[in-house]
């Protein structure tokens, strides 16, 4: 009998090659992965990062531009645009630009969006900020 436990003993390694591997193929992929998405998340992450800064960066010139333009108006309706236009900077210098983890960003991403909806309705002028970065590609100064 001990003579075949030495056999068993033996061939176990090769039996088991089959699983051996199976497990070492599982860790390189999983490690593989762990770095890829890694990778892919981080360079996810930068460029909504991008896209999300750049259209704060127009509401902030967008409405920046338009208080200079009525600050001199003394009648009631471009006063009440200029509150409105006040507000919607006061909104946005309060957008957490330093915290990439705030768990309510699309929240106050929501809250920009809606108060340049606001405004752009008081001002009579379109909403979609994208006809203006799109339009200034075709200056020549």
């Amino acid at each position: 009998m001990a003579f075949v436990s030495n056999g068993d003993d033996l061939f176990d390694p090769i039996i088991m090659a089959d699983n051996r591997f199976h497990v070492e193929g599982y860790q390189e992929g999983f490690e593989e992965g762990t770095r890829q998405g890694t990778i892919e998340g981080r360079n996810h992450g930068r460029l909504h990062g991008a896209k999300l800064s750049a259209e704060v960066s127009f509401y902030n010139g967008f409405a920046l531009a338009w208080k200079c333009l009525l600050q001199n108006d003394s009648d009631v309706k471009a006063r009440k645009r200029l509150k409105a236009m006040e507000s919607l900077i006061g909104v946005i210098q309060n957008f957490p630009y330093e915290d990439p983890q705030y768990e309510k960003l699309q929240e106050d991403m929501e809250r920009v969006r809606a108060k340049f909806r606001q405004v752009c309705s008081l001002l009579n002028v379109s909403t979609d900020f994208r006809e203006y970065v799109s339009g200034s590609t075709g200056m020549s100064f």
